[in-house]
């Protein structure tokens, strides 16, 4: 049952297989035998317990909310949650409990999810392998699969097996393991410069980023206020659909939100893509770029032209500053918003009380941690008098350059952009790091830091194994506003690539019949 999409275990509620507190409890179980990813900060046992009992009355009496009615779900620790502890992976937020729900939170709860706990990330969701909160690392579930334990037999190797775990990508890396390691159907992670979709590469599973005002922040503790959308973490694309249909819409707490109020929606099923322009971004094909994902993206490519799509060439021309301008514009935004961490209203407070200024400094040191802090120096920096207009209002005009790019491409005509998600596969926590955060992020976010610049929806679609039996993901880029077009093409790509289930036998020895999922006959982009 766990092994099932968020659909088919709706499905299954609906028609009595299961009830809502059994597989609230399924899953409870299985967070518990899995807490050594530390994909969980919080777990929220009896709220959970609670919800499903509620979810199971309304079934019986025939009343059930929709397809999330019963549904275990994973929140994002920087989102907040009434009455549930919200730290945001700091020790500036350790103890803090929120009176009131983020609006999207709000969303899940009313049509009657369950949620099981807030989950990991980098402190303050600053960083691309969620392993520098204050909670320890995350680790990548498929380090645990069939699949890559056995191409590791094959390589001699001295080093312990337990240090060599894989990082789960991040920010939302929490998020990204409760999905892949079975313990939710659906979770939110947040998404700046591409915190949903770079975990969700990593751990093959789908990573929507919505349109830039589709879905409230409210309740989302900011980032970079311009840029942070409230993402998806699914199993499968249909699933981020559903989630988005009951999400998306006007929130009068949100005044960047569209003004329409949501709907939900089915994904239909493309069965002929001849009349789809698929754009192909040449300056996306960077040096840096591992070959395996070079050829998974073209073999994609070489997927839609076979079928009868329309394959071109597009140039992104302001591709290069883009990392430089998301750099400038984030850590500028971050210290605007970290100002609010003073000690005074909540969170941490130290005991210095020599003066105002020293409780704030120390508060401060003490609260935040070395990635912090380092951005919001820069940010400062960056908005200094003598500094800004060489700086920040020139990185707002490069933004708008880049914006325009995309404006350009699909104005020729380009209904999806398709590249990489990530560089590579994911990495071993030991070599992940030798490099500092601010390196890594530069190099982790260059193919999904200029979608949000730009305020577009993209979305990560896990497409096959590496040869170390790894999940390599691809990124669809839609128009603004045109998230519905973006999730089908992925729909129809998804369906082609028959993307294998995570093996995790040996951690789930007895539920693992779910996992002996036949495999369809299909496409294999290994071929």
């Amino acid at each position: 049952m766990l092994g099932r999409t968020l659909q088919e275990v709706s499905a299954a509620l609906k028609q009595g297989q299961i009830t809502p507190v059994e597989l609230c409890q399924k899953c409870l179980s299985l967070i518990k035998k899995t807490k050594f990813l530390n994909a969980y900060i919080t777990i929220s046992e009896e709220v959970a317990l609670k919800q499903a009992e509620e979810s199971e009355k309304r079934y019986k009496k025939g009343h059930s909310l929709g397809a999330l009615d019963g549904i275990p779900v994973a929140v994002k620790d920087n989102f907040s949650t009434s009455g549930i502890e919200t730290t945001c992976a700091s020790n500036m937020l350790k103890g803090y409990v929120p009176p009131y729900n983020a609006t999207v939170v709000q969303r899940l709860l009313d049509q009657g999810a369950v949620l099981m706990g807030k989950t990991n990330l980098d402190e303050f969701a600053m960083g691309s392998g969620s392993t520098d909160g204050v909670f320890g690392p995350v680790k990548n579930p498929w380090s645990y699969s069939k699949q890559y334990r056995e191409k590791r037999k094959q390589k001699p190797h001295g080093e312990n097996e337990d240090s060599n775990w894989l990082i789960t990508g991040g920010s939302s890396g929490g998020s990204a393991a409760a999905v892949s390691a079975f313990t939710c159907f659906a979770a939110l992670g947040s998404d700046t410069g591409g915190s949903t979709r770079n975990p969700a590469a990593h751990c093959g599973i789908v990573g929507f980023k919505p349109s830039y005002g589709l879905v409230s922040r409210h309740g989302l503790i900011p980032l970079v206020n311009s840029m942070d959308v409230p993402g998806i973490l699914t199993r499968c694309v249909d699933d981020a659909a559903t989630v988005l249909g009951v999400l998306a819409g006007h929130d009068p707490k949100d005044s960047t939100t569209i003004q329409d109020p949501g709907k939900p929606f089915m994904l239909s099923s493309l069965t002929d893509v001849s009349k789809l322009c698929i754009g192909i971004p040449k300056e996306y094909l960077v040096p840096e770029l591992s070959s395996e994902v070079r050829s998974f993206w073209s073999k994609a490519a070489n997927l839609f032209e076979s079928e009868g799509a329309k394959v071109i060439e597009v140039s992104l021309p302001h591709t290069s500053y883009s990392i430089v301008c998301y750099h400038v514009l984030c850590t500028s935004e971050v210290a605007s918003n970290m100002a609010r961490f003073d000690g005074l209203e909540y969170g941490h407070r130290c005991d210095i009380d020599v003066s105002t200024e020293a409780m704030y400094a120390a508060t401060r040191r003490e609260g935040f941690n070395d990635v912090v802090r380092g951005r919001i120096l820069a940010g400062n920096f960056f908005l200094l008098k003598e500094n800004y207009a060489n700086y920040f209002i020139k990185a707002q005009k490069v933004r708008r350059l880049i914006a325009n790019d995309f404006v350009n491409v699909f104005n020729s005509g380009v209904d999806v952009l398709l590249t990489p998600t990530t560089l590579s596969e994911a990495v071993p926590y030991l070599e992940f790091i030798k490099e500092d955060n601010r390196t890594r992020s530069a190099q982790d976010d260059i193919f999904t830091q200029a979608v949000n610049m730009a305020g577009l929806p993209a979305v990560s679609v896990p497409v096959a194994l590496s040869n170390q039996g790894l999940p390599v993901g691809l990124q669809f880029i839609g128009r603004a506003f045109c998230d519905q077009q973006l999730l089908t093409v992925a729909k129809w790509f998804e369906k082609q690539v028959q993307f294998p289930v995570i093996q995790l036998q040996e951690l789930m020895d007895d539920c693992s019949s779910v996992f002996e999922i036949e495999k369809l006959a299909s496409v294999s982009l290994k071929q």
